[in-house]
């Protein structure tokens, strides 16, 4: 988990303009996520100034401004300018009060500027600041986007999860992450998926080494990241153990505060991996989207045992 995120890193990650304060990028931080617009500040009262977040200003705050005399607004931005304020933004492309500019830069607070709506920026940002404040935990397991889905791909080590990956890759899928998984919360019922920057778009395979699947295989088979959605789980084949025949059986891995689906798929000569682990992924959307075989063979069950039952 980061402590802080600089502002330098917000205006390069989130490509925004720098109206003033440019030598201070990289010393001013952003430590919480939650956005400020100061509404209640601008009319003098500062009780409850949360000085610590970014401060948003949209098209209300910069027209309040306007009714207020360059005194009056010199005041007012002197006393939002605190030492800890990470910055001042402004959304739509508006004009920075010159005022502003004159407070910010005797505390050296950068003053930026975006062409997005308000409401657009201020749910940007905090989705941006959400991800890179978040608390981060290490997972091991290979990370593939199949079809769109996030899929974790967990077991004991030599099982077969890069290989599998590879074959995923050559079908055309796109690699996340392999050996080790970062993950993080995201809300209340998403959790991401990154790999660590010194294994980002390596694939490791016994016998050969490293590779670069980026190099290799192209742009279009890497994703910086993405949201893990169904957990195959890879396990030697045991044959005194019941493996689930029906699909019935519902398994959950909780990841952080969010439950994220898992299935058990036993490895043996023969089988091919990677196209039942693609399978799996399209299955699992086809039950999110309501069609379930599983309910279906049932049903087809019930209907042949009261038809025989019937001619009794």
């Amino acid at each position: 988990m980061a402590d802080s995120v600089s502002i330098e890193k917000l205006v390069k990650d989130l490509k925004l303009q720098v109206y003033s304060g440019e030598d201070h990028l990289k010393d001013r931080v952003v430590t919480l996520s939650d956005i400020s617009r100061p509404g209640l500040e601008l009319t003098g009262y500062f009780n409850y100034y949360p000085h610590e977040r970014v401060q948003l200003f949209g098209r209300t705050e910069v027209s309040f401004t306007k009714n207020m005399t360059p005194e009056e607004r010199l005041m007012i931005m002197r006393r939002m300018s605190v030492e800890d304020t990470p910055c001042f933004l402004i959304s739509r492309g508006l004009e920075a009060p010159a005022e502003m500019l004159t407070a910010a830069a005797e505390v050296g607070i950068p003053v930026l500027g975006s062409s997005l709506p308000t409401t657009r920026l201020s749910s940007l940002i905090t989705d941006y600041l959400d991800g890179q404040l978040a608390e981060r935990r290490s997972m091991h397991g290979v990370l593939v986007d199949i079809y769109g889905l996030g899929v974790l791909i967990t077991g004991d080590s030599g099982v077969g999860k890069s290989e599998t990956a590879l074959e995923l890759v050559k079908r055309g899928h796109r690699l996340i992450a392999d050996d080790r998984v970062d993950v993080y919360q995201q809300d209340e019922q998403t959790v991401v998926g990154e790999a660590p920057a010194i294994l980002r778009h390596l694939l490791e395979i016994r016998g050969i080494g490293i590779i670069d699947v980026m190099n290799l295989f192209g742009a279009g088979a890497v994703r910086a990241e993405t949201s893990i959605s169904l957990i195959v789980n890879l396990q030697n084949w045991d044959q005194d153990k019941k493996y689930d025949r029906l699909g019935s059986d519902t398994e959950e891995q909780l990841i952080f505060d969010v439950p994220v689906p898992k299935i058990t798929v036993p490895v043996k000569v023969g089988r091919n991996l990677a196209i039942i682990i693609e399978v799996a992924a399209m299955n699992f959307r086809a039950r999110s989207m309501g069609y379930d075989a599983t309910k279906t063979f049932e049903a087809n069950l019930g209907k042949l045992i009261e038809s025989n039952s019937d001619e009794d």
